[in-house]
């Protein structure tokens, strides 16, 4: 029995084999081994999904082959009141929660979970949208998830007017309101990602026949001008002080040094650094490929020794061992690539933080403007920095040539002297 490898004390295997959830508990447990949990985090889950298990034995004895939605959700309405921990009841009830998550999450693997959860009022709008823009524009899925969250805001915002009736209703005001209130949060890429998931929805939504009249020109144009800002880099400086501050005594530093190092050496998106592949490392031609990202192109480098050494670290001492074929993993179970840039850029945010650094911007693009502004001042042309970044289109480069001040000084103007008539 798998219960018996994780818990020594009888008195608990016999409080987990007895009540309405004995049969899932066991089935449960062996799933946290197998995803590489330790014995210390399972007997954890396992003593907080117990309070589950204690609260549906009070309604009845018999074993349940499948946990509802209103189960759970009824469990977390009266457990407050019943707990009896002796420390701060906020920490508690968070722990418990995610342990009975995790539960769940493995239920509705298996298929003993029943969600029962009714359907927001404009999910059936959603879906037809996402398929119109799929089936029509060929949209890519990454855009398809894009589209998705900026809509479900406005669909939101619009509450029960969010039907294909309710549409009827909607004005050019509304939709300005909307979208103006929504901008003073926004920065400028997530007010333009909004500007256009709302003229392709208003578009979407008139070639329905949900209303008569073009309403995406309703959308305001929030203009902002291509080069109008300088690459917010992290110096020289700040990037060495940052790589210095990792911590490479433990799993999660001997991994995160390997990514700044790789970041600080090559300037490449997060994107490509969580979509690295052991494959991807030839070490024995010492190259490195990086696959394209937005359109872009390959970039096969060379394997540079700092980068080389921090990759065997992590690799033999810190790497956990599974079956995927990333390179960078996270560092508790279960196990999983890193697969958003925002979390790789989260990580940089902190040791950046960490480091003491107050710099403009704190994500992985950072290292990225700081090493194609190295690349500028030691001299390189655009087109080699294009290379190296991969750009496509050696417009997209052009912005570094704001920070090649020696240049830029050759073409200044001299200041007017004041005539005094």
């Amino acid at each position: 029995m798998v219960l018996e490898q994780v818990f020594k004390c009888k008195r608990t295997l016999i409080k987990l084999k007895t009540g309405p959830l004995a049969n899932l508990l066991e089935g449960f447990c062996h799933w946290l081994l197998v995803r590489g949990f330790t014995r210390y985090c399972i007997r954890k889950h396992l003593s907080n999904v117990s309070h589950l298990n204690e609260h549906l034995g009070r309604i009845s004895t018999q074993p349940r082959m499948v946990v509802t939605a209103k189960a759970v959700e009824d469990f977390f309405k009266l457990y407050p009141s019943l707990c009896r921990n002796q420390g701060p009841i906020e920490n508690h009830l968070r722990h418990v929660r995610y342990s009975i998550n995790r539960f769940v999450a493995y239920l509705d693997q298996k298929g003993l979970f029943d969600p029962l959860v009714k359907a927001p009022v404009y999910q059936a709008l959603l879906d037809d949208y996402l398929q119109w823009l799929q089936h029509y524009q060929h949209a890519a899925d990454g855009t398809l998830e894009v589209r998705a969250h900026s809509i479900t805001r406005f669909l939101k915002w619009l509450g029960p007017q969010a039907t294909e009736q309710g549409l009827a209703n909607l004005t050019p005001e509304k939709i300005e309101t909307f979208f103006l209130s929504h901008a003073r949060t926004m920065g400028r890429s997530e007010r333009r990602s909004m500007q256009s998931a709302l003229r392709t929805f208003l578009r979407f939504a008139l070639q329905q026949g949900y209303f008569q009249h073009r309403l995406d020109r309703a959308v305001p144009t929030l203009r902002t001008y291509k080069l109008s800002t300088v690459p917010r880099a992290l110096t020289e400086e700040q990037a060495q002080r940052t790589i210095s501050a990792v911590d490479a005594g433990t799993h999660s530093g001997r991994r995160d040094l390997a990514i700044l190092q790789m970041l600080y050496t090559y300037g490449v998106r997060g994107g490509q650094v969580c979509a690295l592949k052991m494959e991807d490392i030839r070490w024995a031609d010492n190259q490195i490929l990086f696959r394209a990202s937005k359109n872009g192109k390959d970039s096969l480098l060379p394997l540079s020794v700092e980068v080389g050494q921090s990759l065997i670290t992590y690799l033999r001492h810190a790497r956990p061992r599974c079956p995927h074929p990333q390179v960078f993993l996270t560092c508790r179970a279960p196990y999983h690539p890193l697969t958003h840039s925002g979390t790789l850029s989260a990580i940089v945010e902190r040791h950046i933080r960490a480091a003491g650094i107050d710099a403009p911007s704190k994500g992985a693009h950072a290292f990225r403007h700081g090493f194609a502004t190295r690349m500028v001042k030691k001299g390189h042309s655009l087109k080699q920095v294009a290379d190296i970044l991969g750009h496509r289109h050696l417009s997209t480069t052009f912005i570094y040539t704001k920070v090649d001040f020696n240049a830029l000084k050759q073409v200044a103007l001299d200041w007017p002297e004041e005539v005094i008539g």
